[in-house]
């Protein structure tokens, strides 16, 4: 059955836990769409676990365009949610609209995400008022690691937990369908999850959430270069993919590998002629 924002919404209200997992290329969304996953996120994350940036910020929209394209070819049954990446909304709710659109129509994806609470609500009304659904991201906002001063936990002081709290309330006040919550404590992420009606979706924020969202690069242990303390690594992937790398350069190396099995026929006639010339 196909995912939708009223699906994803009546989980919340039964009490059952929603899913999510990012996913960048058609072959992997495809198996994570098989898996049974509610929902797929494109996320901007893909700058660092497939383009190999620092952080998010050099991702552009035609990144976006591009890799939500070919998810959107392997999803069937997920809600597929595509990241506005940095500077792409920020500036005014008309330039938001336009590459929300964007996204939509060229992307395939079925909703957009943007980061911000207060700040971006003109935006998020916008989006929502062209029937664009919009999935908020409050909390540690990576597109605003420079003046968080780093990747750090938010909302320990009471000052910036009411002002997490307050971003909330805003953006489903704005008309958001989701929000995710990143690494904000747990305390803090139970209460907004009683407070709103829309689901809330954690990374790094507790199990009180109605749903998680995971890179599936760190939870299959395929991403190395900076691991999280609140991905949970259920495989390591990267291990195994190694080791069949190392086999099969060991096997080509020792003329194992293409077996008679892996090889093509020439029928033994045409072989003879051929020969003979």
């Amino acid at each position: 059955m196909k995912n939708t924002v009223q699906t994803i919404l009546s989980q919340k209200q039964r009490g059952e836990k929603i899913t999510m997992l990012t996913a960048y290329d058609y072959s992997t969304a495809k198996l994570v769409d098989e898996s049974g996953v509610n929902s797929i996120l494109v996320g901007d994350s893909l700058g660092m676990v497939m383009l190999g940036y620092e952080n998010t910020l050099s991702v552009t929209m035609e990144d976006m365009l591009h890799h939500t394209r070919a998810v959107s070819r392997g999803v069937k049954n997920a809600f597929l949610i595509a990241d506005m990446p940095f500077m792409s909304y920020e500036t005014d709710p008309k330039t938001a609209l336009e590459n929300a659109g964007r996204l939509i129509k060229e992307g395939g994806a079925n909703a957009v995400k943007l980061e911000g609470g207060c700040e971006v609500c003109p935006q998020i009304k916008a989006i929502c008022a062209a029937s664009i659904p919009v999935c908020a991201h409050i909390g540690m906002t990576p597109q605003s690691v420079n003046a968080f001063g780093g990747f750090k936990v938010q909302g320990r002081s009471e000052e910036t937990a009411r002002k997490i709290i307050d971003d909330a309330k805003a953006v489903e006040e704005a008309g958001a369908c989701m929000v995710v919550l990143e690494c904000v404590p747990r305390e803090l992420a139970a209460v907004i999850t009683q407070q709103l009606s829309i689901p809330t979706i954690g990374i790094g924020a507790g199990a009180d959430c109605d749903g998680q969202v995971l890179v599936y690069q760190d939870m299959l242990g395929m991403f190395s270069d900076f691991v999280p303390k609140f991905a949970k690594q259920y495989r390591r992937v990267g291990d195994i993919m190694k080791e069949a790398f190392g086999e099969y350069i060991n096997e080509v190396r020792a003329g194992q590998f293409p077996a008679e099995n892996n090889s093509y026929k020439l029928d033994e006639k045409i072989l003879e002629r051929i020969m003979l010339r």
